[in-house]
Parts: structure tokens; C-alpha cells; sequence
């Protein structure tokens, strides 16, 4: 099914303005939030790239408590993994780090390794499943989180990412929490460049999440920038933290920033609830 250009301009508008209500309700991040944010143990490098991924109000917009159970999906080196491990570790919750079997599981066994009592809890599984490999028990998650992976999934000679949604959906228990953040481009972009960017539309992702059977709850601009403009000739990776084109215009590029990106929650229906 292809979106016309009027149902875009109202998924927009929708967009817009479900995080101008949403925004007052975000709520403050919690003590224990705060703390997991600010620990120690978390890598340098990583600490200096929050002014950009906002991850105290994030996980607050996703609704992430210390006692559930949270999915991260391709971790890779453990960026939120640094932050959700001992997160979920004080409250009693369970941290599965899903990905690629097995090799996208090794930035995960590394921190485990490093550290084996911050991160020898978290639980390793396949995304997308694979046989003989661990999963995600079905119905099992609180809550699913990916972060600037969604783009992976489209990219290459098979697009992957329906065949992501409909596994996301069945981890979730009914009435959990599906939360995205990616690199946004704009609805008014030549959709072939979904497969080549790193970019991806709004529109694209809520089409996805919904055949999958999700609920849109909100969107929050958090991780917006206004000065990307997402038309780079090397995709997203011409911006931080991948700077393709080293020190070629390096200023200008680290003057904008990181991406700008979308943030949506998503809601696994709960039909024993009054609303879903």
C-alpha cells in the first residue's frame, strides 16, 4: 500500500501534534534513572554523546520501570546497555540483549566479561530468531526498545524489517510498550532513499508497526534536530559520531550534531483491557 500525499500530510499533522500534548506529560525522570544515567561504570565516550540521545527522558517517554522486563534490540557495543543493565538490576527486572546470532551478541559478552556483576544478568537471545539459538520467550516482555536500527532492516537486497515487527510483537506481553528512536526523514523525500540513507520516514515506520498489529500511543521530538537536514550525499553516517568523511568539512558536520530523529511509542493491544 502506498500513502498518498494527503494521508501524509495528516499523519504529520498527527504526529505533530500528539507530542505537543504529549510533551507536558513525558514526566520527570525518576532517582533511580537518574543514578543508572550517571553511573561510573558507563563508558566516557558514551557519556559525552547524551547532550544528543537524551536517554533519562527517553526511557521516561518509553515508560521503562526497573522491574520489567526489556528487550534491547542490536545492542552492538552496549551504549543504552551501560544505562539499562543496572537500571533493571536494582529494580528486579530482566535486560535481554537481542541480535544477530551469534556474532551480534559479542559488544554484550564484552561488557559481561569486563564486568560480570554490573552485566552477568542480562540475558542473551537471536533477533531475528534463529534455530537452535536462545529467544525472547513469546509474551514474555514489558517493553522492547530499538535505537537507530530499523534503517538496517530495510537496507540491502531483502528488506527485513516486517518480518521484525510481527517477532517484536510476538515477544511483547499483551498491552506492553514497543519504543523506537530512528534517523527521520522527511515525508516529502524520495522513499528509495529509505534503502540507502540510514533515513527513514515516520510514515514508514508507523505503516510498519500498525500491519504489525500495534497501537500508536505518541510521539515525542526529545531527539530532534532542526538543523539536520537530511540530505547528506553520504547518508547519516556524514554526521556524528560516524563523520564518513573524516575531516572533510568535519566543523560544519560536528557543528549540526548527531541525527535528527524520531521517537515513538507503540501499545501491543490488550484485549481484556477497556481500550486496549
Amino acid at each position: 500500500m502506498r500513502y498518498t500525499l494527503p494521508a501524509i500530510a495528516l499523519s504529520a499533522i498527527a504526529l505533530t501534534a500528539a507530542a505537543a500534548i504529549g510533551a507536558p506529560q513525558m514526566g520527570k525522570p525518576t532517582a533511580e534513572l537518574k543514578a543508572a544515567v550517571a553511573a561510573s561504570t558507563r563508558t566516557p565516550a558514551n557519556v559525552a554523546r547524551d547532550k544528543y540521545r537524551n536517554p533519562a527522558e527517553t526511557l521516561t517517554f518509553f515508560g521503562v520501570k526497573p522491574s520489567h522486563t526489556v528487550v534491547e534490540l542490536w545492542p552492538g557495543g552496549g551504549w543504552y546497555t551501560e544505562i539499562l543493565a543496572p537500571y533493571v538490576r536494582k529494580g528486579g527486572g530482566t535486560l535481554y540483549a537481542a541480535a544477530p546470532w551469534p556474532n551480534g551478541v559479542k559488544g554484550t559478552q564484552t561488557l559481561q566479561a569486563k564486568d560480570a556483576d554490573l552485566y552477568g544478568a542480562i540475558k542473551l537471545a537471536a533477533f531475528p530468531s534463529a534455530e537452535g539459538a536462545p529467544s525472547v520467550p513469546a509474551g514474555s516482555a514489558d517493553v522492547v526498545l530499538t535505537f537507530r536500527n530499523i534503517h538496517n532492516w530495510k537496507m540491502g537486497t531483502t528488506d527485513r524489517s516486517a518480518e521484525a515487527f510481527k517477532q517484536i510483537f510476538a515477544m511483547l506481553k499483551p498491552g506492553g510498550t514497543l519504543g523506537i528512536v530512528e534517523h527521520r526523514l522527511p515525508e516529502s523525500a524520495d522513499p528509495a532513499r529509505e534503502k540507502t540513507s540510514g533515513y527513514v520516514k515516520v510514515s514508514t515506520v508507523r505503516k510498519l508497526a500498525e500491519d504489525a498489529g500495534f497501537k500508536f500511543v505518541a510521539a515525542s521530538e526529545v531527539n530532534a534536530n532542526p538543523k539536520d537536514t537530511a540530505d547528506w550525499k553520504d547518508g547519516v553516517w556524514t554526521l556524528p559520531p560516524v563523520l564518513r568523511l573524516k575531516d572533510v568539512d568535519r566543523a560544519k558536520y560536528e557543528a549540526i550534531g548527531e541525527s535528527d530523529r524520531m521517537t515513538l511509542k507503540f501499545r501491543k493491544p490488550n484485549p481484556g483491557v477497556r481500550g486496549g
